[in-house]
């Protein structure tokens, strides 16, 4: 009888530690300084719609803690809902990947201010805005002249401008698509594929695609960049 009382606790025991939580392979940590109140979310792009993966109530404490399962990188989106407060600053995009992310910024400055470690495929994602952010303001630089230009009526001035708003363009899009080779063992690669050059010349983003490593071609983004040229390619022929 005791033996088999033992044996029915053993029993118990095994199938306690098998209904044990299982831990979550992506924990995102942070901070908002000077957050009192207000509403996070994790987001991420679901068919062209940012949907909620994890809601979280800041009520004193600016500390903030996120578990989520993802399978492979992507873009995920941290915004901020600051309650009765309006600001257009209330979105900071960071590359999710499986492990610890930790995001610390402000409640005054929530994009610039905001610093995000743990994650090396964000690492490679900054250090490509480093460089195609002097490009999008040298963009915005010549829009506005080009808008002064109209309100003059300066034809000429106008050709001059779209001709080097052209060749910026033509420079974003060879210096994404060599980034994105040099980058080949990172899922941003065909993010970015994806996300800044879609409509490049075909030709282009097979390079990209050819040069991608095993691994990153059967990601979330190397599957969507291979539908996409299958895409053009039937539209283009």
């Amino acid at each position: 009888m005791q033996k088999t009382i033992i044996a029915l606790l053993s029993l118990v025991l095994l199938s306690s530690c098998g209904e044990k939580k299982q831990e979550k392979d992506l924990l995102i940590t942070g901070n908002i300084k000077g957050l009192k109140k207000g509403t996070i979310y994790i987001q991420k792009l679901q068919d062209s719609t940012l949907v909620a993966l994890d809601t979280i109530k800041i009520n004193g404490d600016s500390h903030f803690t996120s578990e989520l399962d993802i399978n492979s990188p992507e873009m995920y989106y941290l915004f901020l809902d600051r309650g009765v407060t309006n600001s257009l600053d209330n979105n900071i995009p960071f590359f999710a990947e499986k492990g610890k992310i930790n995001i610390e910024t402000s409640l005054d400055f929530l994009t610039a201010d905001s610093k995000i470690t743990g994650s090396k495929s964000h690492e490679v994602y900054e250090e490509y805005k480093k460089i195609i952010t002097r490009l999008v303001d040298q963009d915005l630089a010549l829009l506005e002249k080009k808008l002064n230009a109209y309100k003059n009526g300066k034809s000429e001035e106008i050709v001059t401008i779209n001709k080097q708003q052209e060749n910026i363009l033509k420079r974003k899009y060879l210096f994404t698509t060599n980034f994105a080779v040099n980058h080949k063992d990172s899922e941003v690669a065909p993010y970015l594929a994806l996300a800044e050059i879609y409509d490049i010349n075909l030709k282009y983003l097979d390079t990209i695609q050819k040069s991608l490593t095993p691994k990153v071609a059967k990601s979330l983004y190397g599957k969507k960049l291979d539908e996409l040229i299958k895409e053009r390619r039937k539209t283009e022929n």
